[in-house]
């Protein structure tokens, strides 16, 4: 490999020529070979969008001159334009400030800034002017996940919501045996089962939504500690005038930005909001397995969409292959948010020094949930039939049934009705009618089940 002599405060070291980073980038890949992971993309994305606000605001104030700065914004929307990992090789377990991402993007950008000037571009004194790694990767944290929230999960929580409701006007309609304990219990519609569903899924998209408003409150002007020493009084608010306008969302600068840097209860915050979608995403899936389990001896209520062979010895075989990939999806999100619990936790005084690993798993479970939504809307509920004969069937023979007669009755009385039919595998209807004094006709109303889902006292 040919490779190129560069320096920083430390000395000089060899960089690969064709490297767009400097010395300080490549200390970083040869300090942190650990796991060969590195920071996502729209985390790069969002460092980059950092650094062209940053470059505009300190135009603004006078602190940088118009040559440099339009360069710095030209070389950083270049690359949001085709992002090339490869020029961003740190590894995710790096130091706990995330410095070397910062300086990685920095150096990124003040060589392309210097190969269109012709003349030196500072990674330190003019990428990074007016700004510390302590204030940047946390931006770049809240930044990433307000853009992948804006642009992924939420577009696609949405249409899963839009897929449910298509699918409750469809099917809402049919009465199944419900379940609780999953064993029988009284009957619901495929409406009420869906309803439940959307509302879980609402719950989740207002609790995100509702999280949005802070998350677009930036601690960028903090600088090292907060203090937002070395930083102009305006470049705060000029940064973030700088990002809204180019973003088109909101943003401001912090309350606080002793908060925004030393601690991620944000994070925190929203990894649990991300876990509780993961558990109702999950919820969803197995109700979906379930009901599609069979299809001989299992409850064979729904079919889903048949997308693979199931076995590879067992021919004929079909599994539901998507609502397992998502639930497995939704473990890995729980499991990062123990990740960002814990380092949610390392706020050392005025920073916290597990910021890479938040950014990396905070990331990923949006980026899977989202993708997650997508899957089981398109794969899994759109397409999946409903064998109505079955579930008449089943409904019909139901024991449980007897439960509307307890005000009639009494529940000793139905509960020994209940256990005969269930003995002689008969009707409920057909014993009670043995049992009781209440004619077909009566019996046929009260033991309605359309009737039954409707609540209240038959």
């Amino acid at each position: 490999m040919t490779t190129r002599t560069e320096r920083d405060s430390m000395g000089e070291l060899q960089v690969p020529a064709d490297a767009l980073y400097q010395a300080q980038t490549q200390r970083a890949v040869q300090n942190f070979q650990l796991s060969g992971l590195t920071l996502p993309v729209r985390f790069i994305q969002a460092l980059l969008h950092i650094k062209a606000a940053a470059a505009g605001a300190n135009q603004q104030l006078g602190l940088l001159a118009a040559t440099k700065a339009d360069a710095i914004i030209t070389a950083a929307k270049s690359q949001l334009q085709q992002t090339d990992l490869k020029h961003y090789p740190v590894d995710v377990f790096q130091t706990g400030s995330g410095t070397s991402s910062n300086m990685n993007v920095n150096e990124v950008l003040a060589t392309l800034a210097s190969q269109q000037l012709g003349e030196p571009v500072s990674p330190n004194d003019e990428v990074n002017l007016g700004q510390s790694s302590n204030d940047v990767i946390p931006t770049a944290i809240q930044l990433s996940a307000v853009l992948t929230l804006e642009q992924a999960l939420l577009p696609k929580l949405a249409h899963l919501l839009t897929i449910v409701q298509q699918k409750e006007r469809s099917i809402g309609h049919l009465v199944k045996t419900g379940r609780t304990h999953l064993m029988d219990a009284m009957p619901v519609t495929f409406g009420q089962v869906l309803s439940g569903w959307q509302s879980q899924l609402l719950h989740n998209r207002e609790q995100l939504q509702h999280l949005l408003h802070s998350l677009r409150q930036l601690p960028q002007g903090g600088t090292a500690v907060g203090t937002g020493i070395n930083a102009h009084p305006d470049f705060a608010s000029r940064f973030c005038q700088q990002l809204s306008n180019e973003l088109g969302y909101p943003f401001s600068p912090a309350n606080n930005f002793f908060f925004g840097i030393s601690s991620q209860d944000l994070s925190v915050t929203l990894s649990g909001q991300l876990k509780t979608l993961a558990v109702s995403l999950l919820k969803i899936s197995n109700d979906l397995r379930w009901m599609n389990s069979g299809p001989l001896a299992g409850l064979a209520e729904i079919e889903l969409p048949a997308l693979q062979p199931g076995s590879s010895i067992m021919p004929g075989k079909v599994n539901p292959v998507v609502p397992e990939a998502v639930a497995m999806l939704c473990a890995q999100v729980i499991g990062n948010d123990s990740t960002i619990t814990v380092a949610g936790q390392s706020g050392n005084f005025e920073l916290n020094v597990m910021l890479p690993v938040i950014a990396y798993n905070l990331l990923q479970s949006i980026e899977l949930l989202a993708n997650g939504c997508q899957a089981l809307a398109d794969q899994a509920i759109a397409g999946f039939t409903v064998n109505e004969a079955h579930i008449q069937q089943a409904l019909h023979r139901n024991p449980i049934l007897i439960t509307a007669l307890n005000p009639v009755i009494g529940y000793m009385k139905a509960a020994d009705i209940a256990k005969k039919a269930y003995q002689q595998q008969r009707p409920v209807l057909d014993v009670a009618l043995e049992e009781t004094d209440l004619t077909e006709k009566e019996l046929k109303a009260l033991l309605d089940p359309a009737k039954l889902c409707q609540g209240g006292i038959v």
